[in-house]
């Protein structure tokens, strides 16, 4: 049985949400109070959803879970672009965080083709 820290989508979204997290807690009041705290809401929320479903019985369950996990992949580079646009995130962490939020809707999309092929219910 394979566990849940073994999933790469899972560790990637962890990657990305703790670098996240590393930028963020540096900010001022201000941008951390209004872009900071979607932006690490909704990195944090793709692991989240992925170690959700994947404690799910239902394949259906499952699924929900994983394509919220994708939608908040989708929002997180949404708040990554806002964040360099606004001068927040430099360069270097702008390319590596949205690296990861580029891979993760492939490794979620084989997580839901997975669940797909071998659940029955």
């Amino acid at each position: 049985m394979i566990k849940l820290e073994e999933l790469p989508a899972y560790n990637l979204a962890v990657e990305a949400s703790d670098e996240v997290w590393r930028i963020v807690i540096l900010w001022d009041w201000f941008p951390k109070k209004t872009i900071g705290s979607q932006f690490t809401e909704a990195t944090d929320s793709i692991a989240a959803n992925i170690a959700e479903g994947f404690g799910r019985f239902h394949k259906k369950d499952k699924i929900k879970f994983f394509f919220n996990a994708r939608a908040s992949a989708f929002e997180s580079a949404h708040w990554t672009k806002r964040a360099k646009a606004k001068g927040l995130v430099p360069d270097l962490q702008f390319e590596s965080i949205m690296k990861k939020l580029r891979q993760l809707p492939k490794e979620i999309n084989y997580l839901i083709k997975l669940t797909n092929d071998n659940l029955k219910t």
